[in-house]
């Protein structure tokens, strides 16, 4: 299974920001706890951080996955990020897949052929966050190599 990796055009940025912004702040209220005014506030203010001139933001690349025949199946970002200073590594923000397109294989191949990108950037190191209930994402990542590095964890006392 392949998937063709096609930079988003500025006409699909709006719908992408939308999905991309709503999904995130989803995924705090579920996972993290926030309630829904304060992860919307949140996804905002992370949006604007990192993305200050849109997907036209120099170092970040906002993909569309597409199938070699060019169906788009989802989207994928990915951005060259210095974590400390000299440590560069490609950071995948969102891989996001289509609820029907899921379980076929276009996440792994989605997630190497963001690999070779951030190869092809001169990165030797990829990495990304992923919520802890999300755990078919955290399969993923884990046959393909990738190990935790840091868990965050939390009890509800009442």
């Amino acid at each position: 299974m392949n998937v063709v990796l096609r930079r988003l055009r500025a006409d699909e940025e709006e719908a992408w920001r939308a999905l991309s912004m709503r999904r995130y702040a989803d995924d705090m209220i579920e996972n993290a706890g926030l309630e829904e005014g304060a992860a919307r506030r949140k996804a905002d203010e992370d949006f604007a951080r990192a993305l200050p001139d849109g997907i036209a933001t120099a170092g970040h690349a906002v993909f569309a996955v597409e199938t070699e025949g060019g169906e788009r199946v989802g989207h994928a970002w990915l951005a060259d990020r210095e974590l400390q200073p000299g440590r560069r590594v490609g950071f995948v923000y969102e891989i996001y897949l289509e609820k029907e397109q899921r379980g076929k294989g276009y996440g792994r191949a989605a997630m190497r052929a963001l690999e070779a990108e951030a190869e092809e950037l001169g990165l030797r190191r990829v990495e990304l966050n992923v919520f802890g209930g999300n755990d078919v994402a955290r399969a993923l990542y884990r046959s393909l190599g990738y190990r935790e590095v840091a868990v965050y964890m939390g009890k509800d006392l009442a």
